[in-house]
């Protein structure tokens, strides 16, 4: 359930007490970045976050990089946006022996690492939530780490733990004594965004006080590649064109990120810092039809007016778009929905900026919506909007002209309306989940 709010001029203070914000944020994303702080610099600058696959993983990368030679299948460039940390942890910290953690999907660790990180960010001591009725609500998807379970090796027993999904939200909860939900979200590249929205509806329904939620990607192997080599999808160039004429597949990368939800009311009574409102979101479906890994146009235009209408929010008010943007087939059809709803509303008003933070980082499937939040959240405190890599040469695929909708390609100012700044994110799943999430970001947030 979202509430309605009306939005008003104000700031931070203007949001009603049981309206649902932003208290705190942490992020992990390729380039070595581990603060919300080096991710805008990186993002404003116009970085490439693109590197080489692993070699320290095991990972067949010499059978990969030739995969193009068995026909029917394309060619899978040696890039992505890999975390450099993926394999850094310290289980004694967590209270972990290390067979234990080594037998742990690094999503795991590396999400309870970014959850900590965030209730500290929130100013609240990790260590000292034991028994509070705190919900934790993660998206993550299997990535098929270590060997399998039906074995015997040194790691087994620690493995049904180890290898499912619903440890990456159970563990960051057990670690620091949560009592509330202990959720882990499946909804392919919809993930971490439908776990915020589900976030949202449990602080909003009073079934957890306040709630740490995000995603992860880690790559245990290297599937994706071969699945999409074998569907002639991946970026000849090792490069996520969102948006561009020049796009000719994606880029798959890794990430992680958590933001820290609370009513209003408890954030400025706790002296919280109050990054943004989570004024409204939605999750739907495609449907039958068309192939599930298809996107539809029309699904993606009721989830955005869906969301619009919890919030309260006039399309013509968001003034920033972080799309989905992978640089495949989808794009034109996302744009296409963007322009319907947020593009028809601007007819008269500077068109809406859309942009997306694969093309400096690659696709980060159940993670890449908690980084678009970021980046939001990141423009938002900085007041500017950052641009989109590959924006000098748009697709042709849409009218830009007569869109309502521009592909900024560089750091620009962004001016607050009536002390507000709004904007919108975008997820969309191969399994056919659509997230859409509105953000209000008051002008002068309280310390």
């Amino acid at each position: 359930m979202t509430a309605h709010h009306p939005h008003v001029a104000g700031g931070a203070d203007s949001a009603p007490d049981d309206a649902v914000v932003i208290a705190g944020m942490a992020v992990e994303a390729p380039g070595g970045i581990d603060t919300p702080e080096d991710f805008y610099a990186a993002l404003a600058a116009g970085e490439d976050l693109i590197g080489p696959m692993p070699r320290d993983r095991g990972w067949p990368v010499d059978q990969l990089l030739s995969l193009d030679r068995v026909p029917g299948w394309g060619a899978v460039p040696d890039a992505g946006g890999f975390l450099d940390g993926a394999a850094e942890f310290d289980p004694q910290f967590f209270g972990l022996s290390p067979r234990e953690a080594t037998a742990m999907d690094p999503q795991q660790r590396v999400a309870l690492r970014v959850a900590w990180r965030a209730v500290e960010n929130a100013g609240v001591n990790p260590a000292a939530l034991d028994g509070r009725e705190i919900g934790v609500f993660f998206g993550a998807s299997g990535m098929e780490y270590g060997p399998t379970v039906a074995a015997v090796n040194d790691y087994s027993g620690h493995r049904i733990a180890g290898t499912a999904l619903g440890s990456v939200s159970g563990r960051i909860s057990h670690a620091l004594g949560l009592t509330g939900p202990a959720i882990t979200v499946d909804t392919a590249c919809a993930s971490s965004l439908t776990a915020v929205h589900q976030a949202a509806a449990a602080i909003r329904s009073g079934e957890c006080d306040w709630a740490i939620a995000g995603g992860v990607c880690v790559m245990g192997s290297p599937g994706a590649f071969f699945e999409f080599s074998r569907n002639n999808a991946l970026a000849a160039d090792g490069r996520c064109r969102s948006y561009s004429a020049g796009a000719s597949g994606t880029v798959w990368g890794e990430g992680a990120g958590a933001v820290i939800l609370e009513s209003a009311g408890a954030a400025r009574s706790a002296g919280h810092r109050i990054y943004g409102v989570v004024a409204g979101s939605r999750v739907n479906h495609n449907g039958s039809g068309a192939p599930i890994v298809v996107p539809s146009a029309d699904a993606q235009r009721r989830v955005i007016a869906g969301a619009l209408a919890a919030a309260g929010v006039d399309a013509a008010q968001i003034d920033l778009i972080e799309g989905h943007g992978t640089g495949t087939l989808g794009d034109p059809m996302e744009l296409d929905a963007l322009s319907a709803v947020y593009g028809a509303a601007r007819a008269d008003d500077r068109p809406a900026a859309v942009g997306s933070v694969k093309s400096n980082a690659g696709h980060a499937q159940a993670a890449a919506g908690i980084l678009g939040l970021v980046k939001v959240l990141q423009c938002g405190r900085n007041g500017t909007i950052v641009g989109t890599r590959f924006a000098d040469e748009p697709t042709d695929k849409i009218d830009w002209d007569t869109a309502g909708l521009r592909l900024p390609a560089a750091t620009e100012p962004w001016p607050a309306r009536d002390g507000h700044r709004f904007a919108a994110v975008s997820s969309f799943g191969v399994s056919g989940t659509n997230a859409h999430l509105i953000v209000d970001m008051p002008e002068a947030p309280n310390a």
